[in-house]
């Protein structure tokens, strides 16, 4: 079975699992990325089924306008029922790193303002403990260098990513060579830098459900 069929079982077992919750004034938060467009392109085929969705970045807006899927802006949007993205990493706590697609702050604010957080993903990326895959950082341009230095305290090598700038007009610093013990701790003690956006641990609004596919099939944390 290859990834991406389980990246689309795993977004096909969201649906099940939201389905029941919808109703006509619903609003469904959906993040970025390859597995939150195996979910987007399964949530088309209950569009009816609730009113309208807030994404996290303008390329999932897109998918989802494409489906013909209605998108508010958060602000409008009221109370959102459920959100829906993937991750680069999940630990045994439902802890998570995200933002290898760069989304990370508006996928923490849409995921921090829903009522239920799910998290999908194939078993590739369940790991011990959260770091082998490089922590993003998003960094106000001007603080590029300040929050670099303090990055290096932490004990990491931080790496611009050039050529990329987030929805938000900013920059993203990856960092390498972290091993994340605590990661509620890191995920305070980064975003107290000043120039720090935001960091893609989340921990302290840790998914309230895991879903994740592998060859034996779907099982949840």
């Amino acid at each position: 079975m290859t990834q991406d069929t389980r990246k689309r079982r795993a977004a096909e077992a969201a649906i099940t699992e939201i389905a029941p919750l919808l109703d006509a004034k619903s609003v469904v938060g959906v993040g970025t990325g390859s597995t939150a467009n195996a979910f987007i392109d399964a949530l088309a085929a209950i569009k009816h089924t609730f009113d309208a969705t807030v994404a996290s970045s303008k390329a999932s807006a897109d998918r989802l306008n494409g489906h013909g899927i209605p998108v508010l802006d958060l602000n409008a949007a009221g109370e959102v029922l459920v959100y829906v993205d993937g991750a680069d990493e999940v630990d045994g706590n439902r802890c998570l790193l995200k933002g290898g697609g760069g989304a990370l702050t508006r996928e923490k604010i849409v995921a921090a303002s829903s009522e239920r957080f799910v998290c999908i993903v194939d078993d590739s990326k369940m790991v011990d403990t959260l770091g082998a895959f490089p922590l993003p950082v998003e960094v106000v341009p001007m603080a590029r260098g300040l929050v670099a230095r303090a990055l290096v305290e932490f004990g990491g090598a931080p790496e611009w990513r050039q050529e990329f700038t987030t929805d938000n007009g900013n920059i993203i610093l990856d960092v390498h060579g972290l091993k994340i013990a605590d990661p509620p701790a890191l995920e305070s003690a980064i975003n107290d830098i000043p120039g720090v956006v935001c960091n893609g641990v989340f921990a302290r609004n840790a998914a309230d459900l895991v879903i994740v596919a592998s060859h034996e099939g779907v099982h949840t944390l």
